[in-house]
C-alpha cells in the first residue's frame, strides 16, 4: 500500500489575514477514502492518503478542492495557480523488513501521541539496545507478571501496553517491586515497551468513541475538546506612520530567527498609516517585542494577545451521544453488557428513573472518566469506575450510571486497533492480543 502527497502552495497577504493559523477541515470522500485536509496559513495545504492514486485522480482531486466552499478561489486567489502535485516514496508503507522506528512512525500516525494529557506518560518506555526486526506485537490493556510470561513465551519483539506500566520515575530497578521487575524482564529479554493511552482515548474513532458506539447510532460530540499542539502562537499590533517606517521595523524582525515562519498583514488607515497584525511564536516573542518598543509609534499601540489554539475537531477527552433511537435504561443495560463482553455490570439508577426511563443522551469517558463526565447534562453516564461520591451526586440529578470496572471500560477497542495496525503492517508482523489481561476485578463470586 503506497501513500502519496497532495501540495497546493499559496503566497502570504492579506487576503488570509483574518483567517485562524491553522485549521483542519473533513474534506469529501475521495475513491472511497475519507480524507483530512490540514493546512498551515501562508504556507500550503497538504494531506496525505493511505493509497496510491493515479495523476489523473491526483489532478481531478486538486481541481474539485479548489471549488471547495473553505477553499475557493473567490476566498483564497492565490489558489488560482495552485496545482502542484508530489509523490512521497518514503510514505509509511508495509515492508518486509519493519524495525521498531518503522512500527512507532506508524503507531504515531494511528494515534499522535501529542493527543495524550500532559500528565500521562505515553511513548516508548522501553528501548532493547540492540536492533531487531519486529515480528511479534502483544497488545495488552494492562501489563502484568502474566502478560510479560505470555510475551516471554511467544518471543514477543514490542509490547503495546495501553496503560503506561512505567509512569512515576524509578530510582532504581530491584526485585522487590513488580513494576521495576517487569522493566527488567523487558530489558532483559530485549523486549520493547509502548503506551498510548490517553492519546487512544482522544483520537477521533479511539476509545471513548469505540466505548459510546455501544449504545447505537448518535449524534456524538467531544466532551473536552483537544486542540492543537504546535507552538504557542502570539499577536502583536501596532501601528506605523508610513510605508518607511513599516518597511524599516520590517527589516529588523526579519533577521529574528524563525522569521520566515512569521505570518504578517498591514491594512492602510485613513490617515495613510499602516495597521500591522504580526504573528510570531513564543520563541521569538521577546525579540519582536524589543524591536517594535524602540520606535515611538509602535510602542505606543502596541497590543499583545496570545493566538489561540485551534480545535483539532472530533479528537478530545469523553464523548457525549444524543441517540438516533432512544432506549431504556434496561437496554442501555444489555447493550453494553453485549459491547463489553461482560456478564454482569453495576447500575445505579438515578432520582425519579426506573429501568423502563428512556435513555436519549449518554455521557462516556473510558476508565476512571468522573473529571470529564461529571456535570454533564445527560440521562446515562457510562465509565470504568467513579468513586461512591461521584455516583451520589450523579444520581441526585436524575443521571443513571453504568459502571463495568476500569480496563473493562478499555480492553475491546484492542480488537479494533489489531485490525487497523495489521491494515498498516501487513502478513510480516504479527499482532496478537493477550489471553492473559483482564482486569483485576471479577463480578459474581
Amino acid at each position: 500500500m503506497l501513500g502519496c502527497q497532495l501540495l497546493l502552495p499559496f503566497a502570504r497577504g492579506s487576503c488570509i489575514s483574518n483567517l485562524p493559523s491553522l485549521m483542519f477541515v473533513t474534506c469529501r470522500e475521495f475513491s472511497g477514502r475519507l480524507f483530512h485536509l490540514g493546512f498551515n496559513l501562508g504556507c500550503s495545504i497538504s494531506f496525505k492518503t493511505s493509497t496510491f492514486l493515479p495523476i489523473a485522480q491526483l489532478s481531478a482531486l486538486s481541481c474539485s478542492l479548489s471549488h471547495h466552499p473553505l477553499l475557493s478561489a473567490s476566498r483564497i486567489p492565490a489558489l488560482r495557480s495552485a496545482g502542484v502535485i508530489r509523490y512521497l516514496s518514503d510514505f509509511p508503507h508495509p515492508t518486509a523488513n519493519m524495525d521498531l522506528k518503522g512500527v512507532l512512525e506508524v503507531l504515531e500516525e494511528l494515534a499522535p501521541l501529542s493527543l495524550a494529557e500532559s500528565w500521562d506518560n505515553v511513548g516508548l518506555l522501553v528501548e532493547p539496545s540492540e536492533p531487531r526486526l519486529i515480528k511479534t506485537i502483544l497488545l495488552t490493556n494492562d501489563l502484568t507478571a502474566a502478560v510479560m510470561d505470555e510475551a516471554v513465551a511467544m518471543n514477543c519483539d514490542l509490547i503495546v501496553s495501553y496503560h503506561p506500566p512505567l509512569f512515576r520515575p524509578f530510582k532504581r530497578l530491584l526485585q522487590k517491586d513488580w513494576k521495576q521487575r517487569l522493566a527488567v524482564r523487558a530489558i532483559e529479554g530485549g523486549i520493547a515497551i509502548f503506551s498510548p493511552h490517553t492519546s487512544w482515548d482522544s483520537i477521533e474513532g479511539g476509545v471513548n468513541d469505540w466505548l459510546v458506539g455501544g449504545m447505537g447510532s448518535g449524534k456524538v460530540s467531544v466532551l473536552s475538546q483537544a486542540h492543537s499542539s504546535g507552538p504557542q502562537k502570539h499577536r502583536l499590533e501596532f501601528l506605523c506612520v508610513n510605508d518607511e517606517e513599516l518597511n524599516s521595523l520590517s527589516e529588523q524582525i526579519r533577521l529574528i530567527e524563525g522569521s520566515e515562519n512569521f505570518q504578517c498583514s498591514a491594512i492602510r488607515n485613513e490617515s495613510g498609516g499602516q495597521q500591522v497584525n504580526l504573528i510570531c511564536n513564543s520563541l521569538a516573542l521577546t525579540a519582536a517585542v524589543q524591536i517594535l518598543v524602540s520606535n515611538p509609534h509602535a510602542s505606543g499601540s502596541l497590543n499583545i494577545t496570545q493566538v489561540q489554539q485551534p480545535p483539532l475537531l472530533g479528537c478530545g477527552q469523553g464523548r457525549l451521544s444524543v441517540l438516533d433511537e432512544p432506549v431504556s435504561v434496561s437496554t442501555a443495560v444489555q447493550k453494553m453488557k453485549t459491547h463489553l463482553g461482560l456478564p454482569h455490570l453495576r447500575l445505579a439508577l438515578g432520582d425519579q428513573q426506573t429501568l423502563d426511563s428512556l435513555v436519549k443522551t449518554v455521557a462516556v469517558c473510558a476508565g476512571s472518566g468522573a473529571s470529564v463526565i461529571q456535570g454533564v447534562k445527560a440521562d446515562l453516564y457510562i465509565t470504568g469506575e467513579m468513586s461512591h461520591h461521584e455516583v451520589l451526586d450523579a444520581v441526585s440529578k436524575g443521571t443513571s450510571v453504568i459502571l463495568s470496572d476500569h480496563s473493562n471500560s478499555e480492553r475491546g477497542f484492542l480488537a479494533v486497533f489489531k485490525q487497523r495496525l495489521n491494515a498498516r503492517l501487513g502478513d510480516t508482523v504479527t499482532v496478537a492480543i493477550s489471553q492473559k489481561d483482564q482486569d483485576p476485578l471479577q463480578v459474581g463470586y
